[in-house]
């Protein structure tokens, strides 16, 4: 009688139907077979299993669930390649890379090159740079792919203009537009999907994404089966630094947004994007007129380290009360002050010498990437009527800094004249030695 019930079910196109090897794949003919990523998941359990199960229920294998946690530290040493291609086999059409028109066109050539098909989708904000606009055209060509595209909701960003105008980011600040814009569309992609991969990497922003793992259960977003827990979130350039990223892209001959010429790095809408300078961190071309602590959009808050965040928000010190990064501007021509030392700097009013200062702590990406600005500007004013020194300003010296010396975000340098007891606040994000030798030059 079990044979009754078997024959019906299978389907001789089905036996015969050769199977096809990963790099025989048709990439410009397989969005054909991609549903939506808001479309209903596509089952794909083969049906003599389940014809199986109702005679021999006992003979069914027990899916066993992932331990990520454990994959992710297996994964810790592979290639950005060997990962992309062990989340493409796992999740099949389930999965897609999200794309923002910048570096991380990486991950769309690491996926390319598995010989697996693949999925690709991008949030239009509306307020794209036409330059991204040009570049998704140009990605789409290069890789014979359709971009699927997800927008923001029409009501909602009429609701917002209306009421508050086209740049209220800049004066209330920048999440209320990206979570209209950016994040709850990105809610919508991710309830079709089961898995999505991104290009974050750990060097990539201020502290926030210092502990950003290959491979996790998403903290924050639900996929197709809902709930927390339902949607897995890839890395695979998770440990790439970024000068590694672009010499990967230079070496596959890699199309890239224009704007990487102009000098932008991190790329996002037009308003809240702009060029950085040598000796700035990426992300400070990001949302410019705010600490860094709100430099994240939401997209990724899962993966945004609290105690990291509330440091770069204003110098508290970390969440168990001790440094754990190396001191900065280590040099002889650098002076390290005391809490003392500063009290005095403020109290004279005729100094022998004026002395340039930067308010940091060691944590601080900011500061880290300013570093080799600052210890080259200290040699150059060796030897000159200008000393230059440092003030740790985090930890027990944060209340301090801020009512004293101006602080209002990491590193903030400040000079003080010989004959004026005020210090006078450097006013510019712009950290190259240059603009920083301008700025003593103009007050010595």
């Amino acid at each position: 009688m079990a044979l009754l019930y078997l024959i019906p079910l299978i389907n001789p196109k089905t036996l015969d139907k050769p199977h096809l090897p990963p790099a025989a794949v048709n990439f410009s003919r397989r969005h054909s077979s991609v549903k939506p990523l808001n479309a209903e998941p596509k089952r794909n359990d083969s049906i003599v299993p389940s014809a199986a199960t109702i005679i021999a229920p006992e003979a069914v294998e027990k899916v066993e669930v992932e331990d990520y946690e454990k994959l992710a530290k297996d994964l810790q040493n592979a290639s950005p390649l060997e990962i992309m291609d062990r989340a493409l086999e796992k999740f099949g059409n389930d999965i897609a890379i999200a794309f923002s028109g910048a570096e991380d066109v990486a991950l769309i050539e690491y996926a390319h090159l598995t010989g697996r098909p693949f999925r690709v989708f991008s949030l239009d904000t509306g307020r794209l740079n036409p330059e991204t606009y040009k570049f998704f055209d140009e990605v789409e060509k290069h890789y014979g792919i359709h971009i699927e595209y997800m927008f923001p909701d029409a009501v909602e960003v009429q609701a917002l203009v209306r009421s508050k105008g086209l740049f209220s980011f800049y004066e209330d600040g920048h999440q209320e537009c990206c979570r209209v814009r950016k994040v709850r569309p990105l809610r919508m992609a991710l309830k079709g999907l089961r898995a999505w991969i991104t290009g974050q990497r750990k060097d990539q922003s201020p502290g926030t994404r210092s502990e950003i793992p290959i491979v996790q259960v998403d903290p924050v977003f639900e996929g197709m089966d809902s709930g927390l827990g339902s949607l897995v979130k890839w890395n695979p350039v998770a440990n790439v630094k970024g000068d590694d990223v672009w010499n990967f892209l230079r070496a596959m001959n890699v199309p890239v947004n224009s704007l990487h010429t102009q000098g932008y790095i991190s790329i996002g809408c037009e308003p809240c994007t702009r060029p950085v300078l040598p000796g700035q961190h990426e992300r400070e071309g990001r949302w410019w007129w705010e600490d860094a602590k709100a430099k994240e959009c939401g997209l990724h808050k899962g993966n945004i380290e609290e105690g990291n965040l509330k440091d770069n928000a204003n110098g508290a010190v970390h969440a168990n009360g001790t440094a754990t990064h190396a001191d900065l501007f280590s040099t002889h021509n650098v002076f390290k002050l005391s809490r003392p030392g500063m009290e005095n700097l403020l109290k004279l009013e005729n100094r022998k010498e004026a002395w340039l200062v930067v308010l940091y702590a060691p944590w601080c990406r900011f500061c880290q990437a300013a570093e080799w600005s600052y210890v080259e500007l200290a040699e150059k004013l060796a030897g000159s009527s200008v000393k230059v020194g440092k003030f740790r300003a985090d930890g027990e010296q944060k209340a301090f800094a801020q009512q004293e010396l101006q602080l209002g975000s990491f590193p903030t340098i400040l000079f003080f004249p010989k004959h004026s007891s005020r210090p006078v606040k450097y006013p510019s994000e712009e950290r190259d030695v240059d603009s920083l030798m301008t700025f003593v030059n103009a007050l010595r």
